[in-house]
């Protein structure tokens, strides 16, 4: 299992100085979000120069409009072809929003038959992730909410899923099994690791109600052997680049211990 950490956990930071951290952190590697940064740039030579300072291990296509990028699924090959020119081996992305009325979106995903093929050029691992539940009425906005009906999707058009601890942990604190229904399809290839609590997403581990430690347990206990990326908010840590470094340091201890094989 590859541990990485989101550039979005340090998004109060430059992107060279982000990967500088990590590195010092001592993560394997990194997940890139395609942000601002990327606007009026030559995206690809951003990517390779951030690559000489900490391996990137998968691509977060935007989330948000960025000038020069299109829409989201112009947005996404475009991250594909990234990915793809500098060995990067896979790329996520959020799925349509029925709320944000996202409907040529959603129209396009169920037009695709076969994702890695069609998308992913069988060279990028390209996976789609779990959203949260949000509002006072715990609404989730987007479509394949229902987790079986997302699986369903996976299967029947070759994409692969990114398990978003807080996501899934919004709509119901004891995701565990929600994990295991997706784990056994065989299309996780990416976790996105936080606490979730009292309506808040992406907590330091312990600050909110997911029974985190169990997951990691459960997680070492299965044949899981693909990333494991820690997706925090930037507002979890106080200001101070050395108390961010050290609390980094600490969970990513945590996260070894929790998820390293016992010998007999």
């Amino acid at each position: 299992m590859r541990i990485s950490i989101s550039a979005g956990t340090l998004f109060t930071f430059p992107l060279p100085k982000a990967f500088a951290m990590a590195r010092e952190a001592g993560f394997d590697g990194m997940e890139l979000v395609i942000n601002q940064e990327f606007q009026k740039v030559n995206a690809r030579r951003l990517v390779k120069e951030l690559a000489q300072i900490m391996p990137i291990f998968s691509i977060h296509a935007p989330f948000l409009q960025l000038d020069g990028w299109g829409s989201p699924v112009d947005s996404l090959k475009r991250c594909v072809e990234i990915a793809a020119d500098c060995g990067i081996g896979l790329v996520n992305f959020h799925p349509p929003s029925w709320l944000g009325l996202e409907f040529a979106y959603w129209r396009w995903l169920y037009r695709m038959q076969d994702f890695q093929k069609e998308i992913g050029g069988n060279q990028v691992a390209v996976t789609l992730e779990n959203m949260p539940w949000t509002g006072k009425y715990r609404i989730n906005g987007y479509i394949l909410s229902d987790t079986q009906k997302l699986i369903e999707f996976l299967q029947e058009r070759n994409l692969y899923l990114t398990f978003d601890c807080t996501h899934m942990g919004s709509g119901r604190a004891n995701f565990i099994n929600d994990f295991y229904l997706c784990y056994n399809s065989g299309r996780i290839r990416n976790i996105h690791f936080s606490d979730y609590g009292h309506g808040r997403q992406h907590l330091l581990p312990g600050h909110g109600i997911l029974p985190l430690t169990r997951f990691l347990n459960h997680l070492r206990n299965t044949a899981y052997n693909d990333i494991l990326t820690l997706e925090l908010s930037p507002h979890e840590f106080p200001k101070g680049e050395g108390i961010i470094l050290e609390s980094l340091k600490e969970i990513l201890a945590y996260l070894r211990q929790e998820t390293a094989k016992t010998t007999p």
